[in-house]
């Protein structure tokens, strides 16, 4: 077992390789809703603002907006890892992430020393985005398209209101709320946003944290685990339905993520202790990193 000083002598030179980079640490499952979780993870992010990282932390709120939604009686549906919106869906979308597990986060990142902003993807044009109209799913061997309802997907990103806070010593805190041409709120998946953005501020890294030790190849058994993807790998995992449901929309921000210039994404499990500060700062495996091979 290493000693406490040999584990800081590992972090050196990662600390050393990443000051004063950008990364996006997006937060969902339980660091959401279980409220020890959230604040460790935050307590950490916080660390990495105070060794010379700039994080950028993008949220969900997924089971928080499903446990209202069955409180009023309205049952979630899904299709492709996407959330079908009506219109009250969408209010109670923008209570829970707006008004709710934003302004929770950034309490904890005072809480803990640092300087935290809330944003949606409203505020400064940061994320313009246009309703999904339809999506082509199968049933029964027919395939019929569906309307997902205030569903969007990012058209454009502004990043510069990220890029001067983050500048300026704070960490921004995302909400995937976003607004199209015509005022109209839209929920966007957080990871999809979560990608968007990695790529539009030049991110190093991005980090997804999860419920799941990363992609499995067996989702009942963590030992299955796939340590490393490369971006050609991608399609053909889907394809043998290894990556599914909630998961594709996550490898799927991944795939964009390093399309546009971001060098690693890492898949993780959030609800494992400091499991994002062992990733980033020490020699040891925990999650799936997906790479361009090049």
């Amino acid at each position: 077992m290493l000693k406490r000083e040999d584990i800081l002598i590992e972090a050196l030179p990662y600390i050393r390789d990443f000051h004063d980079s950008m990364m996006v640490i997006k937060m969902g499952g339980h660091a959401i809703v279980n409220p020890e979780i959230m604040e460790k993870i935050v307590q950490d992010i916080v660390l990495l603002k105070f060794v010379g990282i700039h994080p950028v932390i993008v949220h969900g709120g997924g089971p928080e907006i499903t446990e209202k939604m069955e409180r009023m009686g309205k049952k979630a549906e899904f299709i492709a890892g996407l959330r079908v919106t009506d219109d009250e869906t969408m209010e109670i979308a923008r209570m829970v992430l707006v008004g709710n597990v934003n302004s929770k986060i950034v309490s904890l990142i005072s809480k803990h020393g640092g300087k935290g902003i809330g944003l949606s993807g409203s505020d400064g044009r940061l994320i313009v985005a246009k309703k999904i109209a339809l999506k082509k799913i199968t049933v029964e061997g027919i395939e019929k398209m569906v309307d997902l309802g205030w569903v969007g997907e990012t058209e454009s990103v502004n990043p510069e209101v990220v890029m001067i806070l983050a500048g300026k010593g704070y960490i921004p805190v995302i909400s995937p709320i976003a607004t199209d041409e015509k005022g109209n709120d839209l929920n966007v998946n957080a990871d999809t946003v979560a990608g968007d953005i990695a790529s539009a501020i030049g991110a190093r890294k991005l980090v997804s944290l999860t419920d799941v030790p990363g992609v499995l190849r067996d989702q009942k058994d963590p030992k299955t685990r796939i340590s490393r993807i490369a971006f050609d790998e991608i399609e053909q995992l889907i394809a043998d339905n290894i990556i599914s449901g909630g998961m594709i929309p996550k490898i799927m921000s991944s795939a964009a993520a390093l399309k546009g210039g971001v060098s690693q994404v890492h898949i993780i499990d959030g609800g494992s202790p400091h499991s994002l500060l062992i990733e980033l700062f020490t020699n040891e495996g925990i999650g799936t990193m997906i790479y361009n091979k090049e």
